[in-house]
């Protein structure tokens, strides 16, 4: 009987973890799968390695966080030297699997890497390390294929796991029913991400804006999409004294992005998500002076919106640190709000980024491509 081991790192590798392993178990019900992740890798049937928490190290972190941390690391890296495993998987978060896929490799285990490292970003001499350690990648964005390949990497482009998290199409007469909304009236979608300090950045930014826009637009409705992670008094005190109405709506990103004409985004995973749903955006981003400056220093791309990053050319305007102020992001609203041309020339090429990034299934294809390193 195989035997699976799936190491994430933050809440996102959990859920592309979860589905991993029900795809895994789909094609292979006999298999027996272990994992250090969270509770939707356990509702998925994952065996949770017991006394090993998941691993998270998001921004900047304290000495107790630090001392958890080393103490997981360290616990992983025991426990991959004493246990077999036919293939051990680790998702996303490189900044520490990719130290466990060296370990995995020389304690004699197989490694696929699912979710790479955006080393086409930031830290390409990674690839030298990737290239001795992992047996196989498995990519989600289209250009990433033909990059670990020409360094010597064997690769699968399996498509987005998006497309599995976002239906064919959406009634948007029906959800703006279902939250209250005239289904005539211009919407605005708010998405302000899903970190407290994003929120606090970015909301008051986008709020501010939208209010600029109900005056030149009449009778605009306003959703903001608010993720799972953000406690509900941070939105309330944030969007309090707004000048407009406000409607939060709690973990349904992909509804609230349907029912906008227009959405307002952080810079993350979302941009993709509107692009695949096909609304046009503007991504606006914030951070501290010191990480912007550090991030400038480090990163060698022209773009950080993933959707431009995939398109391969700014299709969606950024507005980043110095230019995300209420005034330049209700400039380039009502620019987009005002224009027909230009709103569908954004929408066709969102389109294109929707079919680059492959068609649905991406799970049951990086399970197919676990399962045979398996039989290797």
């Amino acid at each position: 009987m195989p035997r699976v081991l799936i190491v994430t790192g933050e809440a996102s590798g959990d859920l592309h973890g979860a589905n991993l392993a029900a795809a895994i178990r789909a094609l292979r019900p006999d298999i027996e799968i272990l994992g250090v992740g969270g509770a939707k890798m356990r509702a998925a049937g994952v065996e949770l390695v017991r006394g090993i928490e998941r691993l998270d190290a998001i921004g900047l972190v304290g000495l107790a966080q630090l001392r958890a941390i080393a103490r997981t690391y360290f616990a992983i890296v025991r426990f991959l030297r004493r246990q077999s495993f036919d293939v051990v998987v680790f998702i996303d978060n490189p900044g520490l699997n990719l130290r466990l896929a060296r370990t995995a490799k020389r304690a004699g285990h197989r490694v696929v890497y699912y979710i790479a490292p955006q080393i086409w970003a930031w830290h390409a001499g990674r690839i030298r390390l990737i290239s001795r350690v992992v047996d196989r990648m498995i990519v989600i964005l289209p250009f990433e294929e033909q990059l670990y390949r020409r360094a010597g990497v064997r690769c699968d482009f399996v498509g987005h796991p998006l497309l599995d998290a976002v239906a064919p199409s959406y009634d948007r007469a029906e959800i703006r029913k279902r939250f209250g909304m005239d289904g005539a009236a211009k919407v605005i979608g708010l998405l302000p991400g899903s970190r407290e300090r994003e929120v606090r950045d970015l909301l008051p930014v986008m709020l501010h804006a939208s209010v600029e826009l109900s005056r030149l637009f009449p009778g605009l409705r306003l959703l903001v999409a608010q993720a799972p992670s953000i406690p509900d008094d941070l939105i309330a005190e944030l969007s309090s004294g707004a000048g407009m109405e406000v409607r939060v709506i709690r973990d349904q990103p992909n509804e609230v992005m349907a029912a906008a004409d227009l959405l307002l985004v952080a810079s993350g995973t979302a941009t993709l998500q509107a692009a695949v749903i096909g609304i046009p955006m503007v991504i606006v981003y914030r951070v501290s002076w010191l990480t912007y400056w550090v991030a400038r220093w480090l990163i060698r791309v022209d773009c950080i919106g993933l959707v431009n990053i995939v398109a391969g050319r700014r299709i969606v305007p950024e507005l980043i640190q110095h230019e995300a102020t209420p005034e330049r992001l209700q400039e380039e609203a009502a620019r987009l709000l005002g224009d027909e041309a230009a709103y569908d020339r954004m929408r066709a090429a969102l389109r294109a980024v929707r079919e680059s990034l492959g068609s649905s299934g991406a799970s049951r294809r990086a399970a197919a491509a676990v399962l045979a390193e398996c039989q290797i």
